[in-house]
């Protein structure tokens, strides 16, 4: 079981995580700036705009918190993790432009400001610039590891681009989804921390990044349905409005009555919607219970990734990371 929360409400579990590791997170917050450096001002000025954004540095924070508990004493981690952070920042512009959202963490959104062309070749350019900083690690495996991530995340966006507006994707395509597009950089951030440290926790904490990322994906996509989304920075209603069949509306329309999935269908499958849909969906999701089912589903995947520390030694930091899977979910109420 996880361990308990801290005493301090005031401060969260991904606070106390940066806090104990927190010259190694300055050291890859110094790498993060300096990589962003470029000749062409519009390169560092659009990927500040979302670096610099508020954003919890979650995913190289685990790289950090398993590098640190393998007892690593080296220089190359922070680098490591400052790759991890452009991957997961590359992601978030390319997928900027593909749901064309005009929100990130409470700031309009890169490919507003600067439009989508810019946001995809800066996205392009820190993913180059992750690779570099790997391969400057002298670490194969690791390179191997967020390699084969990042192709996943991509095969995961476009699994989720082509089962936008299709009820028929059912929860094992739903799951297949989120597996890729965001548990994938979860699990490798967690594992390459523990490879580069001499990989004899690399599993455990391969399996705490997987179950990690799959249970905050599946609170984000319940929040998507929640008044709880706009005090989060983000857009009520865009998963509803681009088509995205995620969990909620999988239970929702599994449940639905005869007149709820006529609505469905016209909703998410062929169009058009009004102003008022929103509202309904909300409100049918809520009603089959869709909502708070997939958040009993995230507190599943959240003790899953508590329990894959437990194969590791007790530590303070083993600790707070299993407060911060219960903070994944938790941060929805």
């Amino acid at each position: 079981m996880p361990v308990a929360q801290s005493t301090r409400a005031d401060v969260s579990p991904v606070e106390t995580l940066h806090a104990l590791v927190a010259a190694d997170m300055r050291a890859t917050d110094a790498f993060i700036h300096e990589r962003l450096a470029s000749a062409v001002a519009l390169i560092p000025d659009l990927a500040r705009h979302l670096i610099d954004s508020g954003g919890k540095r979650l995913r190289p924070l685990l790289t950090l918190a398993a590098a640190q508990m393998g007892g690593y004493r080296g220089q190359q981690h922070a680098k490591l993790a400052a790759a991890v952070e452009f991957i997961h920042t590359a992601t978030l512009l390319h997928d900027d432009v593909v749901d064309e959202s005009s929100l990130r963490r409470g700031k309009v959104s890169a490919n507003i400001v600067w439009g989508n062309k810019a946001s995809v070749l800066v996205g392009d350019f820190l993913f180059s610039r992750a690779f570099e900083l790997m391969v400057e690690t002298g670490e194969m495996k690791v390179l191997g590891i967020l390699a084969s991530a990042s192709s996943i995340i991509s095969e995961g966006e476009v699994m989720q681009l082509k089962s936008a507006g299709n009820l028929a994707c059912g929860e094992d395509h739903y799951l297949r989804v989120v597996s890729a597009k965001t548990a994938a950089l979860f699990a490798a951030a967690a594992e390459s921390g523990a490879v580069i440290a001499g990989g004899e926790q690399a599993e455990a904490m391969r399996d705490y990044g997987q179950n990690i990322g799959i249970a905050f994906q599946l609170v984000d996509d319940a929040l998507d349905y929640s008044g709880r989304q706009a005090l989060m920075g983000k857009a009520v209603g865009d998963d509803f409005r681009e088509g995205k069949v995620t969990l909620p509306v999988i239970l929702a329309v599994a449940r639905a009555d005869e007149a709820a999935l006529k609505f469905w269908k016209r909703a998410i499958e062929t169009g058009p919607q009004s102003e008022a849909d929103l509202d309904r969906a909300i409100t049918l999701v809520e009603q089959t219970g869709g909502i708070a089912d997939t958040m009993e589903r995230a507190r599943n995947y959240a003790a899953a990734a508590c329990r894959a520390l437990e194969r590791l030694p007790k530590s303070e930091l083993r600790g707070v990371l299993a407060d911060v899977a219960d903070f994944c979910v938790a941060r929805a109420y």
